[in-house]
């Protein structure tokens, strides 16, 4: 049987660290050629550059951030140029700032509203297009338990990632019409910069959450994700699956 993602053109957003890195490098090595952005780390973006290549595919990334509109239009546009339109989309970029709803900014709830929200239409957008033209294409949202159950998390970071289910769920529904399918996975608690950015109190109780008593593995995220961004997965559309280790709550 041939690899799950043999032949595909990929963006990644956020690809240097935790889940968006493990994604890229499953990807690379189902078969696809792999373009990611990042924020500030050129030595991170070698690192996961030099994986996706260790798998015998091309690798492309990018230092722009995901709320940069003019940015992401140009990313979009340069890939096509050098491969070809891309045919997935993975939106994993996010950041969270622990705190009380009451004592959290202005500047912190933009910043996290700004990253986690406006960004899904930034780098959605110019990929999707490419999509609309091709007929054909997969979304995949990383989002959060944090969105679904009432969790001990930021209102903010929660609120954010709530939205990237209405984004999955309404965009799925258009993007039908053309042969794209949109979904999401909402994640649990993975042993990345953001799951230790969680309050104390919330790692403590995560082992009498999930019966396996530890955090995920982003890869294992990720083995998960390259299925569904696949064409075996052809049916599936508008869903938000729970990958958090059969979490208690």
């Amino acid at each position: 049987m041939s690899l799950l993602l043999e032949g595909k053109r990929a963006f990644v957003s956020g690809g240097t660290r935790g889940i968006g890195a493990a994604i890229c490098e499953i990807f690379a090595r189902e078969g696809a050629d792999v373009a990611f952005n990042y924020h500030s780390s050129e030595d991170l973006a070698k690192e996961v550059e030099a994986k996706i290549e260790a798998h015998g595919r091309r690798a492309l990334s990018y230092k722009v951030s995901v709320t940069d509109r003019y940015g992401m239009k140009h990313v979009a546009r340069e890939i096509k140029d050098a491969w070809g339109p891309i045919q997935i989309l993975v939106n994993n970029a996010a950041v969270n700032k622990p705190d009380n709803f009451a004592t959290t900014t202005d500047k912190s709830w933009d910043w996290v509203v700004d990253t986690n929200v406006n960004s899904l239409f930034a780098v959605t957008k110019p990929f999707y297009k490419q999509m609309l033209r091709e007929r054909h294409g997969h979304i995949l949202n990383i989002t959060s338990v944090g969105a679904i159950r009432s969790l001990p998390t930021s209102v903010h970071y929660a609120t954010s990632k709530a939205a990237m289910i209405g984004f999955t769920k309404c965009l799925s529904r258009e993007a039908a019409n053309f042969g794209i399918s949109v979904n999401a996975i909402a994640a649990g608690i993975f042993d990345t910069d953001l799951g230790h950015s969680l309050p104390e109190r919330l790692i403590q109780m995560h082992d009498f959450w999930v019966p396996k008593g530890r955090k995920g593995d982003p890869k294992e995220l990720a083995e998960f994700a390259a299925f569904m961004c696949s064409d075996r997965n052809s049916f599936m559309s508008g869903e938000i699956v729970i990958v958090d280790g059969g979490a208690i709550t």
